[in-house]
């Protein structure tokens, strides 16, 4: 075996980073599964989100602004999620085989790693808040903390974090839920407040503003990536479970969203609250340790307060950064083992993704939140609708898109301009909108362009290039059907002759040596390409 090979073979540990998930190793039911990708959103980070956009724009116009932008993620979420669930691929694999090739999709890879290290350090910065508020820890070693203490936690992969998942989320509702509860039924008045807020400048409704607010929550539209790091892992769909399915895949894929939304609301009304009942309130409403700590001390004793907070904080850190670790882990794996032919495995990037994070979070990240927000989610969001707008317009309609999803070498071209040209195209004048290069008046804007010119750009290059670039080949040498009787992938099992490895038929390829068939993972690291299929 190759040293690559031997690194690759334990696949439990390393949980099928770059491949297909395979049936032998998916035994979760389907709650289980819509569970543990839920548990993922529960970062504080969209009540700061939902704090600031209302204290920049106003209660009326942060409302249409969430509201807008959950829409926008949800649309785009179904198919995205339906693909995962379906046939137990990541979010890269799914994107090559869309319209942006082998290699064009470690453009979307960068941009995805660079979701999960921002909002590690947005998480990370919220839990270090709270251990200085609670523990008198200062700042830059809570910094410290909060990013150390997750790289243990992701070793394991999804077992592990299932049921870590699984587990804390209850708690975390409770924790969440009862200061919201006990501020309506005590403060019945802090309703009409929150409704009637203008923000610091006493804004207008204005569309312009509204849609400033939407870019701000649009920064949340990858976060699908991250559901559907769990939803690959969905039992095959059959008609016994078929309800369950698609309600598991609905509620964890772009259901998240809703969830969301409604933090975000909270985060508002929370900070509104602070603004208008707690002496320099203003000061802190944005900080979601303060907005719980608050709340929870009019209730009981401030010592259990101050505990209560600080557990929610640091369960809240937990829960998402462990996800935020994991996800990148594998968007900077996928990019480097192609990229070089070599596979360090998973473990590496996690802690190189956490040390970006930390970088960030020393460079006090938070008090930028909005700007950082607002200029990223311009990629985000060109990524997620391109691959959208290609699995539903081109694959579905217009079926110049292959409908099964390709992600292995030698199948698929190096680069796709379906997709990547939309990126290119799409991402570069949503960006120099939002920097005003495309005039004032355009520069709220930017978010809904980046939208527009993502659903549009990949059914209109597609039919401009009539197709041609998405399959380097049709068929990928071996006879053994790629699914079964319910349409799921099959699980008749192929050996590897590079490692010696067992694995499903779809993650499998005939060799091009014709001696024997290959698994994706020593495809993508045989540099030599001696086992890479010809064009065909």
């Amino acid at each position: 075996m190759t040293d690559t090979a031997v690194r690759s073979a334990n696949e439990t540990l390393e949980d099928y980073t770059l491949r297909f998930a395979p049936r032998s190793y998916r035994r979760w039911g389907t709650g289980v599964v819509a569970t543990s990708a839920l548990g993922g959103i529960a970062y504080l980070a969209d009540f700061s989100i939902g704090a600031n956009i209302g204290i920049a724009h106003g209660t009326t116009n942060a409302l249409l602004g969430i509201g807008i932008a959950a829409l926008i993620i949800f649309v785009t979420g179904v198919p995205l999620a339906i693909y995962a669930a379906r046939y137990n691929l990541d979010l890269d694999l799914i994107t090559r085989g869309s319209g942006f090739g082998y290699y064009g999709s470690v453009l979307t890879n960068v941009i995805f790693a660079t979701f999960t290290f921002i909002f590690f350090a947005l998480e990370g910065s919220i839990m270090a808040q709270g251990l200085q508020l609670g523990l008198h820890i200062p700042l830059w070693l809570g910094y410290l903390v909060s990013s150390v203490m997750v790289i243990p936690l992701v070793i394991y992969g999804m077992k592990a974090l299932a049921k870590l998942q699984l587990w804390t989320t209850p708690l975390w509702l409770l924790l969440m839920a009862v200061p919201l509860l006990y501020l309506v039924i005590r403060h019945p008045d802090s309703v009409g407040t929150f409704l009637s807020y203008d923000g610091k400048d006493g804004s207008a409704t204005l569309f312009s503003s509204a849609m400033l607010a939407a870019g701000v929550c649009l920064s949340l539209i990858a976060q699908i990536a991250e559901n559907i790091d769990y939803l690959r892992f969905m039992p095959p769909k059959t008609p016994e479970n078929s309800r369950r399915w698609w309600s598991a895949v609905l509620i964890a894929g772009p259901g998240w969203v809703v969830f969301g939304a409604i933090k975000q609301i909270i985060g508002l009304f929370l900070a509104v609250y602070l603004i208008a009942h707690v002496s320099d309130g203003a000061s802190f409403a944005n900080e979601p340790v303060h907005q719980f700590l608050t709340t929870y001390d009019e209730m009981m004793p401030y010592w259990l307060a101050m505990t209560l907070a600080v557990v929610l904080v640091v369960l809240s850190q937990i829960k998402i950064n462990v996800t935020n670790a994991y996800s990148g882990s594998l968007a900077w794996t996928n990019s480097f083992t192609r990229l070089t032919g070599r596979y360090p495995g998973r473990l590496v990037f996690v802690v190189v993704n956490v040390g970006i994070a930390l970088a960030l979070m020393e460079g006090n990240m938070f008090d930028v939140l909005n700007d950082i927000l607002s200029f990223y989610a311009n990629m985000a969001i060109v990524w997620i609708v391109a691959v959208a707008s290609d699995i539903a317009i081109n694959k579905w309609v217009l079926h110049l898109s292959p409908t099964v999803p390709e992600f292995r070498r030698g199948m698929l071209y190096a680069v796709n301009p379906v997709g990547f040209g939309t990126v290119l195209i799409a991402g570069g004048l949503s960006i120099l909108c939002y920097f005003g290069g495309l005039g004032d008046g355009l520069k709220p804007y930017s978010p809904l362009v980046a939208v527009v010119l993502a659903a549009v750009l990949p059914p209109v290059i597609a039919v401009a290039t009539r197709g041609r670039y998405y399959l380097r080949r049709d068929h990928d040498g071996i006879d053994e059907p790629l699914f079964d009787e319910h349409g799921n992938p099959s699980a008749a099992e192929l050996d590897c002759l590079v490692c010696a490895q067992t694995f499903e038929r779809p993650d499998m390829l005939a060799s091009a040596r014709g001696d024997g068939h290959v698994c994706s993972l020593c495809l993508a690291t045989d540099r030599s390409g001696t086992h890479v299929l010809p064009a065909r």
